[in-house]
């Protein structure tokens, strides 16, 4: 009798999706307040998608100006990918952002 090993996975519960799309939609506050909560940090869905929109928000909150300038307003363009990226999360898929998921993960953050 042979026995399959056990993968333990956490599960993905609703609470999960819905921080993550919060990170997202209201960042870099709500991943500044998600790093203080000591029972959501450590959630594996919950910490991947936080770094990134950390991250995300922070580097737009310093680029997006520049380019609402140069671009007339055309700026808050950039701003509805993030919007986009919290309904992904909300559906419970993890994002593969091209620069910023590469340095989080070589970084070991997520």
């Amino acid at each position: 009798m042979t026995e399959e090993p056990i993968i333990v996975e956490s599960e993905i519960t609703s609470d999960d999706k819905l921080w993550a799309a919060l990170a997202y939609f209201f960042s870099p506050v709500v991943p500044i307040i998600i790093l203080l909560m000591e029972d959501k940090k450590d959630r594996p869905f919950i910490k991947a998608h936080n770094v990134q929109a950390l991250i995300l928000g922070l580097l737009l909150s310093v680029i997006l100006p520049f380019v609402g300038a140069i671009t007339l307003g055309c700026g808050f363009l950039v701003g509805l990918i993030m919007w986009f990226w919290a309904y992904k999360a909300y559906q419970g898929e993890y994002i593969e952002i091209p620069v910023v998921t590469d340095f989080v993960k070589n970084q070991g953050w997520a």
